[in-house]
Protein backbone atom coordinates (compact mmCIF):
# COMPACT_ATOMS: atom_id res chain seq x y z
CA UNK A 1 0.00 0.00 0.00
CA UNK A 2 1.07 3.31 -1.12
CA UNK A 3 0.59 6.11 1.97
CA UNK A 4 0.05 10.16 1.11
CA UNK A 5 -0.37 12.12 3.67
CA UNK A 6 -1.64 16.11 3.43
CA UNK A 7 -2.80 18.87 5.54
CA UNK A 8 0.40 20.28 7.56
CA UNK A 9 0.86 23.53 8.07
CA UNK A 10 1.73 26.71 10.46
CA UNK A 11 -0.90 27.09 13.32
CA UNK A 12 -1.09 29.21 16.27
CA UNK A 13 -1.38 27.84 19.78
CA UNK A 14 -4.83 26.61 20.54
CA UNK A 15 -5.45 26.13 16.94
CA UNK A 16 -6.57 23.47 15.02
CA UNK A 17 -5.22 21.16 11.79
CA UNK A 18 -7.11 18.36 10.09
CA UNK A 19 -4.15 15.69 8.63
CA UNK A 20 -5.40 13.07 6.42
CA UNK A 21 -3.39 10.48 4.52
CA UNK A 22 -4.68 8.66 1.43
CA UNK A 23 -3.95 4.77 0.63
CA UNK A 24 -3.83 3.26 -2.76
CA UNK A 25 -4.60 -0.18 -3.14
CA UNK A 26 -7.90 -1.70 -2.56
CA UNK A 27 -7.31 -3.84 0.83
CA UNK A 28 -7.48 -0.96 3.34
CA UNK A 29 -9.83 -2.29 5.24
CA UNK A 30 -7.52 -4.54 6.14
CA UNK A 31 -4.80 -2.57 7.44
CA UNK A 32 -4.31 -1.22 10.85
CA UNK A 33 -3.80 2.54 10.85
CA UNK A 34 -2.23 5.33 12.61
CA UNK A 35 -0.10 8.66 13.17
CA UNK A 36 3.34 8.95 14.43
CA UNK A 37 5.56 12.33 14.49
CA UNK A 38 9.11 13.14 15.03
CA UNK A 39 10.07 16.24 16.34
CA UNK A 40 13.51 17.93 15.58
CA UNK A 41 16.15 16.46 17.54
CA UNK A 42 13.59 13.72 19.25
CA UNK A 43 12.69 10.12 18.11
CA UNK A 44 10.28 9.38 16.02
CA UNK A 45 6.94 8.73 18.58
CA UNK A 46 3.73 6.97 18.10
CA UNK A 47 0.50 9.40 18.19
CA UNK A 48 -2.69 7.28 17.42
CA UNK A 49 -3.97 4.19 15.90
CA UNK A 50 -7.11 3.24 14.69
CA UNK A 51 -8.33 -0.75 13.97
CA UNK A 52 -9.54 -2.32 10.97
CA UNK A 53 -13.16 -1.38 11.16
CA UNK A 54 -12.56 1.80 12.98
CA UNK A 55 -13.97 0.66 16.40
CA UNK A 56 -10.96 0.57 18.15
CA UNK A 57 -8.69 3.68 18.68
CA UNK A 58 -6.13 4.33 21.00
CA UNK A 59 -3.94 7.65 21.41
CA UNK A 60 -0.49 8.35 23.77
CA UNK A 61 -1.04 10.47 26.51
CA UNK A 62 0.04 13.93 25.90
CA UNK A 63 -2.90 13.89 22.24
CA UNK A 64 -5.57 12.26 24.47
CA UNK A 65 -8.58 14.56 24.57
CA UNK A 66 -7.33 17.01 21.74
CA UNK A 67 -6.52 15.08 18.75
CA UNK A 68 -9.55 12.03 17.16
CA UNK A 69 -8.26 9.53 14.57
CA UNK A 70 -10.59 8.19 12.07
CA UNK A 71 -11.24 6.32 9.07
CA UNK A 72 -13.13 5.87 5.96
CA UNK A 73 -12.61 2.93 4.60
CA UNK A 74 -14.86 3.52 1.40
CA UNK A 75 -12.61 6.63 0.46
CA UNK A 76 -9.34 4.90 1.67
CA UNK A 77 -8.28 7.93 4.34
CA UNK A 78 -7.16 8.25 7.50
CA UNK A 79 -7.49 11.42 9.22
CA UNK A 80 -6.19 12.91 12.55
CA UNK A 81 -7.81 15.70 13.61
CA UNK A 82 -5.52 17.94 15.95
CA UNK A 83 -7.26 20.50 18.28
CA UNK A 84 -6.10 22.60 21.06
CA UNK A 85 -2.74 22.48 19.53
CA UNK A 86 0.83 23.48 21.78
CA UNK A 87 4.26 24.38 20.21
CA UNK A 88 5.46 20.96 21.26
CA UNK A 89 2.92 19.27 18.90
CA UNK A 90 5.33 20.86 16.25
CA UNK A 91 6.96 17.71 14.38
CA UNK A 92 6.43 15.89 11.06
CA UNK A 93 3.85 13.61 11.27
CA UNK A 94 3.87 10.29 9.41
CA UNK A 95 0.95 8.26 8.71
CA UNK A 96 1.43 4.04 8.59
CA UNK A 97 -0.43 0.83 8.04
CA UNK A 98 0.02 -2.15 9.41
CA UNK A 99 -1.06 -5.55 8.58
CA UNK A 100 -1.63 -7.00 12.42
CA UNK A 101 -4.37 -6.83 13.96
CA UNK A 102 -2.94 -3.40 15.42
CA UNK A 103 -0.60 -0.84 14.59
CA UNK A 104 2.81 -1.86 16.10
CA UNK A 105 5.71 0.34 17.11
CA UNK A 106 7.20 -0.76 13.63
CA UNK A 107 4.47 -0.97 10.95
CA UNK A 108 4.67 -2.18 7.60
CA UNK A 109 4.24 0.65 5.93
CA UNK A 110 5.13 4.91 5.79
CA UNK A 111 4.23 7.77 4.01
CA UNK A 112 6.02 10.68 3.45
CA UNK A 113 5.78 13.74 6.21
CA UNK A 114 3.93 16.72 6.66
CA UNK A 115 5.21 19.33 8.67
CA UNK A 116 2.82 20.53 11.73
CA UNK A 117 4.42 23.76 13.06
CA UNK A 118 2.73 25.47 15.98
CA UNK A 119 3.67 28.94 16.98
CA UNK A 120 3.44 30.30 20.78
Amino acid sequence: VQLQAFGGGLVQAGGSLRLSCAASGRTFSSYAMGWFRQAPGKEREFVARISRTGGTTYYTDSVRGRFTISRDNAKNTVTLQMNSLKPEDTAVYYCAADTGVILSSKPDYWGMGTQVTVSS
